[in-house]
């Protein structure tokens, strides 16, 4: 038998029964607290664009796998502890802290050993996966949350809740590859495709770490947006054929969030010899590369998937000292929704956060 099943903590959240995608209210367990986890009440809660995908079961086909149901979604988690395991070291009653996409690995991989969780073969993510007990993941579309404080990270207290929330998935994906292909040097210059969740967070890290920023985009209504509000140092319409090509060899690396199905010529074209194109989006069907402008400028197209702990708490500290927030739309929680039905229509600047501390009550 289970921890969860032998000492069950009461639960409550908004669940998707059936691939509908209709979230309703939930009563569930957590597990009690145990000698390395950490408890907190949950005050936000992001919404992720996956959240949408998983409760549709629109990543059936994919390494995701078939959704399961009952579905708490939410892995942009924040929130003040209550209670701490006897063998926590890490936090105290009281501490603002985050979960962010996953909840556990295996901690014996080569991934796990270097500190990157993230691509560890077992890792289990935060709603919809299975602990390594067998029970079920559930999110933080709901009133707590316990987990191990390996996948727990700080919250500075000079950072808001409601705004951090979102940079636990959206922050952290654009992050990692900015940091890792080396395209943090200031006076570099680097594209940003895509001016959404993922993107408008993406250009936020970029010019806090001193480079020149190009956001690309098919809307040209986006480039106000773009240069007055995010700072983004010029703008680019994908669309239009002059623009492209004057631009062509200016970059060198782009951050592509686009999760819709797109070519990924354009891009390749914009990037100078050894540029990087690092795809953070997950459009639905598998794109074509070509291959000889590659061969041509010994170019890269990689992929990146958030972060291990490590970085993620150096991503929260970074976004802290440079005062890096998530532009967000405040929810109640029986907004979610219609706040779905918007996510599905790209109707939102830029991420919609649930206020689960002063919404969520087990009467809704």
């Amino acid at each position: 038998m289970s921890a969860e099943q032998e000492h069950p903590k009461k639960a409550f959240g908004w669940a998707a029964r059936d691939s509908s995608g209709v979230l309703s209210p939930f009563n569930f367990s957590r597990r009690e607290t145990g000698e390395k986890d950490v408890t907190f009440k949950v005050a936000y809660c992001g919404i992720c664009h996956s959240d949408l995908h998983l409760i549709k079961n629109e990543l059936e086909s994919t390494e995701w796998g078939a959704s399961t149901y009952p579905l708490v979604p939410g892995h942009e988690i924040v929130g003040v502890v209550t209670e701490v395991g006897s063998k926590v070291e890490k936090f105290k009653v009281g501490d603002k802290v985050g979960v962010g996409c996953m909840v556990g690995s295996c901690h014996s991989c080569d991934n796990c050993a270097n500190n990157l969780e993230n691509y560890c073969p077992r890792w289990i993510p935060t709603f919809g996966g299975k602990y390594h007990d067998g029970t079920t993941t559930y999110g933080g579309y709901s009133d707590i949350m316990v987990a191990d404080e390996h996948f727990v990270v700080n919250i500075p207290d000079n950072l808001p809740l409601d705004g951090a929330a979102p940079l636990l998935c959206a922050g952290i994906t654009t992050y990692s590859p900015l940091r890792y292909f080396g395209l943090d040097k200031p006076g570099m210059h680097v594209g940003v495709a895509g001016l959404g969740g993922l993107g408008h967070v993406a250009v936020k890290f970029a010019k806090a770490m001193g480079v020149k920023v190009t956001v690309i985009s098919t809307s040209p209504g986006k480039e106000e947006e773009a240069i007055k509000h995010l700072q983004a140092d010029s703008f680019l319409v994908s669309r239009d054929e002059d623009q492209m090509q004057a631009a062509m060899g200016t970059m060198d690396g782009i951050i592509d969030t686009v999760s819709a199905n797109h070519p990924l010529l354009p891009y390749i074209d914009l990037l100078k010899s050894h540029g990087k194109l690092v795809l953070v989006g997950a459009p639905e069907k598998r794109p074509e590369l070509p291959v000889f402008p590659l061969l041509m400028g010994r170019k890269i197209v990689a992929g990146s998937c958030v972060g291990g702990m490590k970085e993620t708490q150096e991503m929260i500290d970074f976004a802290a000292k440079h005062n890096v927030t998530a532009d967000i739309e405040v929810i109640p929680i029986d907004y979610v929704n219609t706040a779905m039905e918007r996510l599905a229509k790209t109707d939102v600047r830029y991420r919609f956060v649930i206020d689960i501390g002063n919404t969520l009550k087990p009467s809704s």
